[in-house]
């Protein structure tokens, strides 16, 4: 049986790869958000938002707006917009927070595990879609592509994290310019500056608890059967860096040189003796599977003896996410415990 949430995994690693060899050309750097002086009499009422390299010019405040991931649908519902929600997309790939997830529980579900078919999502009709990466406006998949949603009248905003040029040197701080776009574009400016204070107030916590440590030596890793890859780039080593890790892959390195990830050798990480190993799984079963892989193939690597092998969330390590906050924290905590 075929586990979607494994596809859609596998079609985001495989979308990034085509992004990075230039198959996909609507994407590129988020950037702020300005008003708009050109144009008709009334340009003074427009917003221009510059997203991906491309210019989203909108009229007022969108009404329907659509959540391409929970990670999306949350950051919408904690900026107070969950009148505005039409649709909520891969819904059971990460579960909501209980603090928010009653808000959501009347908002259509356009797709569980992975994004809405073309068909389901212009079904009900949004203004405003709201993604973590391209990938989900793949046509080839069948996803309505950013051309097909704006002939359909609806705008297209891609976390700043998810566009190519930032892809491989995002960081986590991304999340702010989003937060800060977001905020201006629905007018709920002072919402998205107390999720972006106390998102910097967890930052700044982790990174003084982590000053003056011993710097461990950390590899992140993904498994996929017995496929090992490591992660070298983008969001994912900035995760790492702010947790007060030295990463073993780095960005610097020929192999993430042009993608985020990289097929490694088992030899070649067992020979960097790492302290420790982050790798993000997607459900119980595939941390069980991860973890028997890496205590199995290596038994004398010191972050196998030490017992530091640390699971994240897939979805926690998405572009745009509050998950990159709480990710921090939380590898922070598992490398540097004593300082918690």
């Amino acid at each position: 049986m075929i586990d979607p949430t494994r596809t859609r995994l596998r079609g985001t690693f495989a979308a990034f790869a085509a992004l990075s060899a230039g198959a996909m050309i609507l994407t590129g750097c988020g950037t702020s958000v300005t008003a708009d002086t050109t144009g008709t009499a009334d340009s003074d009422d427009l917003i221009t938002v510059a997203n991906c390299e491309r210019e989203i010019v909108l009229d007022g405040p969108p009404e329907a707006v659509v959540g391409m991931h929970p990670a999306q649908t949350e950051l919408l519902l904690r900026l107070g917009l969950a009148d505005r929600l039409v649709g909520q997309a891969q819904s059971t790939a990460q579960a909501l927070p209980d603090d928010v997830a009653a808000l959501a529980e009347d908002v259509p579900v356009v797709g569980e595990t992975m994004p809405p078919s073309r068909e389901d999502l212009l079904s009900v009709e949004p203004d405003f879609v709201y993604s973590p990466t391209t990938y989900e406006f793949t046509a080839e998949q069948g996803f309505a592509s950013i051309e097909q949603l704006e002939q359909a009248g609806a705008a297209v905003y891609v976390a700043a994290g998810g566009c190519k040029e930032r892809r491989m040197d995002g960081e986590v701080t991304d999340l702010f310019l989003d937060l800060e776009n977001l905020g201006t574009i629905f007018g709920v400016e002072d919402a998205a500056a107390d999720l972006i204070a106390e998102s910097e107030a967890d930052l700044e916590a982790v990174s003084a608890a982590v000053s003056d440590v011993d710097r461990l030596r950390v590899a992140q890793v993904y498994v996929e059967g017995s496929t090992l890859q490591g992660i070298g780039a983008g969001i994912e080593y900035d995760i790492l860096r702010s947790a007060g890790a030295d990463g073993i892959f780095t960005p610097e390195q020929p192999a993430f040189a042009g993608f985020f990830a990289a097929t490694v050798s088992p030899e070649s990480l067992a020979a960097e003796e790492p302290d420790a190993l982050v790798f993000s799984v997607y459900d119980d079963a595939h941390e069980a599977a991860t973890r028997e892989y890496l205590t199995s193939t290596f038994p004398d690597m010191p972050a196998v003896r030490d017992d530091r092998l640390i699971a994240v969330s897939s979805a926690d390590m998405f572009p745009g996410t509050l998950g990159n906050i709480e990710v921090v924290r939380q590898i922070a905590e598992a490398l540097y415990p004593d300082e918690f």
